[in-house]
């Protein structure tokens, strides 16, 4: 009545990638963005954020499944994401069969599983979450991952809204104005990076899935990011209290809004609408085209409704899938 599990071929192994060898990059990178184009129609990623994931870096482990020649035809990485939570990348590769697919899947996962315990044991923990991640059109990866006991729980809408260099003047001064009341400037040094964190993790609290994160660790995690930039932070303050925060990356060609937050009780003060207004003036004085960025869509806050206000609109669809893996 059910089909015997899937094994590996027996001359396949299982091991780690080499961030050292570039033809092992090259091929991790060439599975990923093969990955997202059946996915959603499209490759994004580039060599650089598949070595954030594969550098050794200490939050992050990985796996590989090689062929009998040694070519990497699954690709697993976790990451030690937040108290609670780890990001599990899986990647199978496009050109196999179902039931060899599969079977690296279950390889990828058992991996992931394993992991799982090891990271929550560190932290203290009973129950360690495995969050990752699939587009909503991806019905294998569904499958699979349904296979392998993870469940659906939200959907996420990537969003994007082209900058024209006009909209420079959206604001007096990406690095600081100010109007009825409410001061956007960016953030300067440490002291004001840590405030950024306290404001994110408050205007937070409340949403799906948040989990607590340590300055350390969020400080460390950004700094991975290859669009890194220490002035793409903004703070918002009301009088002397902050009361927003906004953090971008640099992706070339346009910006990405990676967190934006406005405490409850300055909600409806235009706080947010304001750092966005800032983003988006930043860009296109840097000659950018773009702003992308992502939205619960399932969030009752209708964070949605301001953004399609100032010009986004949906570019493609994404889902999260969680396990909860019992530590001890």
């Amino acid at each position: 009545m059910v089909e015997e599990p899937a094994a590996l071929p027996s001359d396949w192994t299982i091991g780690v990638p080499d961030a050292d060898d570039p033809a092992d990059v090259d091929r991790l990178t060439a599975l990923l963005r093969a990955h997202e184009a059946a996915g959603r129609g499209w490759p994004g990623s580039d060599r650089d954020e598949v070595l954030v994931e594969v550098a050794g870096l200490r939050t992050r482990q990985n796996v590989v499944v090689r062929d009998a020649s040694g070519l990497a035809r699954a690709w697993g990485s976790v990451h030690d994401r937040a108290s609670g939570r780890m990001l599990f990348v899986h990647v199978v590769d496009r050109d196999l069969d179902e039931r060899t697919g599969r079977a690296c899947s279950d390889v990828l996962v058992e991996w992931a599983v394993g992991q799982a315990r090891e990271v929550g044991a560190a932290r203290g923990l009973d129950v360690q979450q495995i969050d990752t991640g699939a587009y909503v059109d991806d019905e294998r990866q569904h499958r699979w991952l349904a296979a392998a006991g993870f469940a659906q729980v939200r959907t996420w809408w990537q969003m994007s809204r082209p900058v024209t260099a006009d909209e420079a003047g959206l604001v007096d001064d990406p690095a600081r104005w100010e109007r009825d009341g409410v001061v956007v400037r960016l953030a300067d040094g440490e002291d004001d990076w840590r405030t950024v964190h306290e404001v994110l993790e408050t205007a937070f609290t409340d949403h799906f899935n948040s989990k607590p994160e340590t300055f350390d660790e969020f400080l460390f995690r950004l700094r991975e990011d290859p669009g890194h930039r220490w002035d793409h932070w903004w703070l918002a303050l009301l009088g002397d209290q902050p009361v927003g925060a906004l953090v971008a990356t640099d992706t070339g060609s346009g910006s990405y809004v990676a967190y934006i937050g406005t405490v409850e009780a300055a909600r409806g003060r235009g706080v947010a609408k304001g750092l966005l207004r800032t983003v988006i003036a930043d860009a296109a004085a840097r000659g950018r085209t773009k702003v992308g960025l992502e939205v619960d869509a399932d969030s009752p806050t209708g964070a949605d409704r301001l953004y399609r206000g100032l010009g986004w609109e949906i570019s493609y669809v994404t889902q999260s899938w969680h396990r909860d893996v019992p530590v001890r």
